[in-house]
């Protein structure tokens, strides 16, 4: 077999183990996308929580403000009573206490509803602030294993450049491009077996001729219906 035949062998090797690495990186990757976007999605609804709460509370204090007013107007005006000298505006006055206690009545009902909101969204809160420690705790313990897993698989990474750049600087300029065009448009697949006549790449048949060729020829021969390049398996 020509030597740049046995380097493109090696090199094809090589290249299906560096991409099958690459694969295994970029599912990890993936996984550790996966594994922020549903922290960020509990994140999100503990934040949406903590907002409406928040909301909730500024509320209640602009009740308990109105209160407070409408209560200092109705022990004002039931101040007053005991001085009126008129019936008309006694009258007057008890209609005025009236409306307020209607009133403090009204903003205590709202500042009761109020409450009650809080209560659910503190509890709603609450569980999602446990869900999301928890969450957040597997997260990380799984992040560290992929990390220490991405540690070994750049490792791997490096030595494949490592050795492709040594095979590659054994091949001519051309052969290496055409190589890489291959490898590129065949799906990492540019270096492929011949056998019974047949390409085993696109698995048509050769011309006889061609087939011929592969036990003596010194130049790579490629397929004429797929381009790859053609070795045949040592007997």
């Amino acid at each position: 077999m020509p030597e740049q035949l046995q380097v493109l062998k090696a090199l094809q090797t090589l290249d299906r183990e560096r991409r099958e690495l690459i694969q295994q990186r970029e599912q990890l990757d993936e996984e550790q996308g996966r594994l922020q976007v549903e922290v960020d999605r509990v994140q999100a609804m503990v934040d949406s929580l903590t907002s409406a709460i928040e909301a909730r509370q500024e509320e209640r204090r602009e009740l308990l403000g109105k209160l407070e007013h409408e209560r200092g107007l109705a022990s004002r005006a039931e101040g007053r009573l005991p001085q009126i000298k008129t019936q008309r505006e006694y009258l007057a006055v008890l209609k005025e206490v009236d409306a307020a206690k209607k009133q403090i009545k009204e903003l205590n009902d709202q500042v009761a509803a109020k409450d009650r909101d809080l209560e659910a969204l503190t509890a709603d809160k609450g569980e999602k602030d446990a869900e999301l420690a928890a969450l957040s705790e597997q997260t990380a313990a799984r992040q560290a294993e992929i990390s220490a897993v991405a540690v070994g698989l750049d490792a791997g990474l490096a030595d494949h450049g490592r050795q492709r750049d040594s095979l590659t600087g054994r091949l001519p300029v051309a052969l290496r491009k055409r190589y890489d065009m291959l490898l590129d448009r065949r799906n990492g697949l540019a270096v492929v077996e011949a056998r019974d006549g047949a390409c085993l790449g696109c698995h048509m048949h050769l011309p006889p001729q061609l087939f011929n060729r592969l036990y003596v020829a010194k130049e790579v021969q490629s397929c004429p219906h797929c381009n790859r390049l053609l070795y045949l398996a040592a007997e």
